[in-house]
């Protein structure tokens, strides 16, 4: 029976030859071994009972990737059973090659004291003999620790800055007039009417085209923003809505 110094390993074994693949506990990076090249293969001899499908019998085996909970007995287990039929000789060589994969895998591997994780050299706090997850690095966990503290202030201060000013009805956006967008400048892009606030003249707030009553006050803006008859009170000539001086006598409108 096979029992591999990890439980999280591959078996990527052919008929042609051996090699296994070997995982890191905590971050899942793999080991992969040399390729051994099976002398019963290249003699020529026949493979009895190597399943449906021939040829290649690359299957997980010794426990799939990520379920760690299995032991090493039932890695076993399964080993035998994908290669069941294949003749004494080419099992005495895939054990054989396994304990030398091991054997080369073990330099990339560390043991954790305290989980028992085998981890690589990356995840292995050497100066504590444990696996980071147990043992972070002490620069790496205080890195991590300002990077989060960082994270907070800015997100703290992103809910109390003030990152637009200005009046939320600075322009009707809807031209009243042709009742298409009318843009943001002055007039209206669509058909020329002016997109200016109305000013109440009762309380002077301002008040978007469409509205009319003052927002304020309750005015009506519809007849405080008729414009003058035009007719001259004094001659009673007709002048122009919206003339000041009357175009006969010169006399004052409105």
């Amino acid at each position: 029976m096979m029992q591999a110094f990890t439980r999280n390993y591959e078996d990527n074994s052919t008929d042609a030859g051996f090699q296994f693949t070997f995982y890191c506990d905590h971050c899942r990076d793999g080991f992969k071994s040399s390729f051994i090249e099976s002398s019963t293969y290249k003699k020529g001899r026949s493979i009895r009972g190597i399943g449906e499908g021939g040829g290649m019998l690359g299957r997980l085996a010794g426990g799939a990737l990520g379920n760690m909970s299995w032991e090493s007995e039932r890695a076993g287990d399964i080993i035998s059973q994908n290669f069941q039929g294949q003749s004494p000789a080419w099992q005495k060589e895939h054990q054989e090659a396994f304990e030398a994969a091991q054997n080369e895998a073990r330099q990339h591997f560390h043991r954790c004291n305290s989980c028992s994780s085998y981890v690589c050299d990356s995840c292995y706090n050497e100066d504590e003999g444990l696996c980071v997850g147990c043992a972070p690095r002490q620069e790496v966990y205080v890195a991590k620790a300002r990077a989060d503290a960082m994270k907070r202030n800015i997100d703290n201060a992103g809910q109390d800055a003030t990152v637009w000013q200005g009046a939320i009805e600075s322009k009707t956006t809807v031209c009243p007039v042709c009742g298409k967008p009318a843009g943001s400048g002055k007039f209206c892009n669509n058909c020329g009417a002016s997109m200016e606030l109305k000013v109440c003249p009762q309380c002077g707030a301002k008040n978007a085209q469409t509205v009319r009553f003052c927002n304020n006050c309750g005015a009506n803006l519809a007849e405080a923003a008729a414009p003058p008859s035009g007719k001259c009170p004094a001659c009673g000539s007709d002048n122009p809505p919206g003339t000041k001086f009357c175009g006969n006598c010169g006399g004052k409108l409105g």
